[in-house]
């Protein structure tokens, strides 16, 4: 007698969009992400912990981003009495908007596909 599985299996689709410049990476899923945790938090040390990575990573993240970019994605103000801070710049804000939108076009566009694809998996 054979005996199946009794969960049944879930399938995930997941689009990973990344733009070099040169060698490295401008533009990704984890630079996004990032951005969105600081536009959320208001700092770099905090978005790094919602992210589970260290300061020091998050920082050399937004440092090549802000490098790779013609204006910089993040400003920051320098601690003081009453603390330092994190701020998206508009071009910050436009990084995130277009990558989601890029993101919902390609999901609109190969559902179709997608869908062929997943129904190709074993259940």
């Amino acid at each position: 007698m054979c005996i199946g599985y009794a969960a049944a299996m879930t399938s995930k689709v997941q689009f990973r969009l990344r733009i070099y410049r040169d060698d490295s990476i401008a533009i990704g899923p984890g630079k996004v992400a990032l951005l969105e945790a600081i536009a959320e938090t208001g700092s770099i040390s905090a978005a790094a912990r919602q992210l589970g990575m260290s300061y020091r990573r998050a920082w050399l993240l937004i440092d090549e981003t802000n490098r790779a970019l013609a204006q910089p994605a993040v400003a920051t103000a320098a601690g003081g009495a009453h603390g330092g801070g994190t701020a998206l710049t508009p071009v910050g804000d436009q990084v995130i908007r277009h990558y989601r939108a890029v993101e919902a076009t390609a999901r609109t566009a190969a559902a179709a596909d997608l869908a062929a694809l997943t129904r190709l998996l074993s259940p």
